[in-house]
């Protein structure tokens, strides 16, 4: 299970990263649409990827931790 959140929180920060970049590119061009959504909406999403990357990579710290006790 720790293998499977640790590629989770990888994958999903990783996107999040990504999904900001481009949708802060998009604002600097000029443009506020990308293929019908705001830059807004898409720097939101990659916010949420982002947030759930650390949240599974908590979730492992945590589960390290109680089988350290």
């Amino acid at each position: 299970m720790g293998n499977v959140l640790k590629n989770i929180g990888n994958f999903a920060a990783i996107t999040g990263i990504v999904i900001c970049l481009i949708a802060g590119l998009i604002r600097l061009s000029g443009n506020s649409y990308f293929f019908g959504y705001e830059a807004i909406t898409l720097f939101i999403g990659g916010i949420a990827f982002m947030v759930l990357g650390c949240l599974a990579k908590l979730s492992i710290l945590e589960r390290s931790r109680e089988m350290m006790r």
